[in-house]
């Protein structure tokens, strides 16, 4: 039995083959940054006020105090869902009394907004919130928007392993990509609220399938040394491309339709790259198919200028690993690993609130909407390369726990700086950001050196899974900032130190090899158990 990276070792390593794969797949990851963030744009909430019709005759002095003042922040604001009473105020008008000085307003009834509401165009000029009234009362179902796309999200990941283990990578790549493409458009022409959420589920389901399957193709394809780069550093930093391009998409195109319209083009563009990346060598070998896979592995050694063996492939050897398949239970086989897989899951999904709850506050954030989330994209690119160094040099534990600790203590932070320092308001949340994405970033590596080979996969599986459940409850905690600009913070704050201390009781795997067997994790030493050489990992 030969290995797949020895058969192909003749290939070298970075050769104008593997260049443009890794270019080209990381390139397919772009639209995900898009779709990824658009929310934050498509379900903005604009400034608002209950509609006064012109046929209530007020005068301009009655039509300035129709709307009553409520305390929001610290500061007197016009209410947003409610007005006096307009029978009222056209009484008063017609008596020409005077607000204030004749009437005291303070006793006047209110009322709901019964004529709809006015929208402030200054940041947006139309948004699925004003397009259907998602506000006071429905106010709900702007957070729930986002959630169900991040179900999508969720629903996706089961999905799109099994699709790409029975139909091919290169098959599913293409067709999620349609399937994101193709249902962002379809939004463009929703006629309600529910017709639009239901099509952005979708769109989320072939989001993250697109994701998972181009780093699927990617790590299969690319040898071991350019692998670690790819899976760190290009489908992170391409999909931080895509979401830096959203804002200025929305700061040109302030209309939702025409927006969504604009971010269907890229996906579009995608549709040649089929006749330039090809199927996984290793997946054609594991169906049996190994005339199409020696014929990709020529190719690839007549771009990079190599002759190739006279033969590569041996259809009589078994190329395939005999391994013995894990099982989800085995992720809880004994008392530690069951205590480390429930606090990798802790780990993840209280990550994950941290970065999608910092992504989509954006719009909350003092001055410029469209450069709030441009900052916060670039913001991830320093953030990759800098966890990438990290992961090189340092152990594992410490490093996330470090980033964790820097991103959740700054965002607490942000609670004593004086209202008027908004620019240190906005540091701080960008170094954040920037803590979080790091920590992030190095958990795929970490979960997939500290559990053995029989259940890996099943492991960064889970874990990510845990992380889609945090990414539907994160727009919830963006959601409190209603109640109290700081709110959010605080709770994301608290919860990110609290990970970030949870995961110093973590094993490390930094310079250790990666675990085969169960026998092999229980090498792993760490902080679960007290005592100078327990086992962890008991059987």
């Amino acid at each position: 039995m030969r290995d797949y990276d020895d058969i192909i070792a003749f290939l070298g390593e970075w050769g104008p083959y593997q260049r443009l794969i890794f270019f080209l797949l990381s390139a397919s990851i772009i639209p995900n940054g898009f779709n990824g963030m658009s929310a934050v744009f498509l379900a903005g909430t604009p400034e608002h006020r209950c509609r006064v019709p012109a046929s209530a005759n007020l005068s301009a002095e009655w039509l300035n105090a129709s709307i009553p003042l409520e305390e929001r922040d610290g500061r007197q604001v016009r209410s947003q869902c409610s007005r006096y009473s307009l029978d009222a105020l056209i009484n008063f008008s017609a008596w020409n009394l005077v607000p204030g000085r004749d009437v005291n307003l303070s006793q006047v009834e209110r009322e709901e907004c019964l004529d709809g509401w006015e929208y402030s165009r200054e940041v947006y000029l139309s948004t699925i919130v004003t397009e259907w009234n998602l506000v006071c009362d429905n106010d709900w179902k702007a957070p729930l928007t986002t959630s169900l796309f991040f179900v999508g999200v969720l629903l996706g990941s089961f999905i799109s392993g099994q699709l790409s283990d029975k139909f091919g990578r290169k098959a599913i790549l293409f067709a999620t990509m349609g399937v994101q493409t193709g249902f962002s458009f379809l939004q463009i022409f929703s006629i309600s609220w529910e017709m639009f959420t239901v099509l952005f589920l979708i769109v989320g389901m072939g989001q993250i399938s697109n994701y998972v399957v181009a780093f699927i193709l990617g790590t299969e394809i690319l040898g071991k040394s350019v692998r670690i780069i790819f899976s760190t550093l290009g489908v992170c930093i391409f999909f931080a491309i895509g979401y830096m391009l959203l804002p200025l998409f929305a700061y040109f195109i302030r209309e939702w339709r025409m927006l969504l319209l604009a971010l269907t083009v890229p996906g579009v563009c995608c549709i040649p790259l089929w006749w330039f990346i090809p199927e996984s060598p290793r997946w054609l070998i594991s169906q049996g198919r190994f005339k199409e896979a020696e014929a990709i592995i020529r190719k690839a050694a007549k771009m990079n200028r190599i002759s190739a063996p006279t033969i590569i492939l041996d259809p009589v050897e078994d190329l395939k690993a005999k391994q013995h398949q894990g099982v989800f239970l085995d992720l809880f086989r004994s008392r530690n690993i069951a205590i480390m897989t429930f606090m990798s899951l802790l780990l993840w999904m209280f990550t994950s609130i941290g970065y999608f709850g910092l992504s989509l506050s954006t719009p909350n954030l003092h001055g410029d909407a469209y450069f709030n989330c441009f900052l916060s994209a670039v913001i991830e690119v320093p953030a990759y390369v800098i966890a990438w160094l990290l992961l090189r040099v340092l152990p594992r534990r410490y490093t996330i726990a470090g980033t964790l600790f820097l991103g959740g203590g700054v965002i607490l932070f942000m609670q004593l700086v004086p209202p008027d320092l908004h620019i240190l308001s906005l540091i701080l949340v960008m170094l954040g950001k920037f803590g979080i994405t790091s920590a992030f970033s190095m958990l795929y590596v970490y979960t997939a050196e500290l559990y053995p080979t029989v259940v890996r996969n099943m492991a960064v599986g889970s874990t990510s899974m845990s992380s889609r459940v945090g990414s539907i409850i994160a727009p919830y905690f963006v959601f409190l900032g209603a109640y109290g600009k700081f709110l959010p913070y605080i709770l994301m704050g608290s919860l990110t130190l609290l990970i970030g201390i949870l995961t110093l009781f973590f094993p490390e795997s930094y310079g250790k090899p990666l675990p085969e067997t169960f026998d092999e994790m229980q090498q792993i030493k760490g902080n679960l158990h007290t005592g100078k050489k327990t086992r962890l990992y008991g059987t």
